[in-house]
């Protein structure tokens, strides 16, 4: 069973992700910024992460960087699911190391195919 930590300031899509993913035989862990998702992967090792960019505390693209720059975590998949939906944003969340970049509001089905497909490959 893969495990996912599912990192959004906003609990109402913390939750529609995490469902979406139990539903789908995932084990979820959430965080609701940047530190206590940092904090969560001292402890454990998830299998993927998706995260939004704008949170308080330390934003997405700062915990991207983070997590892609640790020996033990730089691996993990990121999949970045944000309202900020522009080219450059995009851009610059590849260039922090995301593996996938999906704009809200988002279709489940593609988050879910995304999701799927990074830990196929992982």
């Amino acid at each position: 069973m893969s495990t996912v930590l599912v990192v959004d300031d906003s609990v109402t899509l913390r939750s529609a992700v995490s469902d979406l993913l139990r539903q789908n035989g995932m084990k979820v862990i959430e965080a609701s910024d940047g530190l206590e998702a940092k904090e969560q992967l001292q402890t454990t090792r998830p299998d993927l992460v998706i995260m939004d960019i704008v949170m308080p505390n330390m934003n997405g693209y700062e915990l991207c960087r983070w997590l892609k720059n640790q020996p033990n975590t730089h691996n993990i998949p990121v999949v970045m699911c944000t309202s900020k939906s522009e080219d450059f944003d995009r851009y610059w969340g590849m260039k922090q190391g995301a593996d996938a970049y999906i704009a809200k509001p988002f279709r489940p089905n593609e988050l879910l195919a995304t999701v799927k497909q990074l830990l196929q490959g992982a």
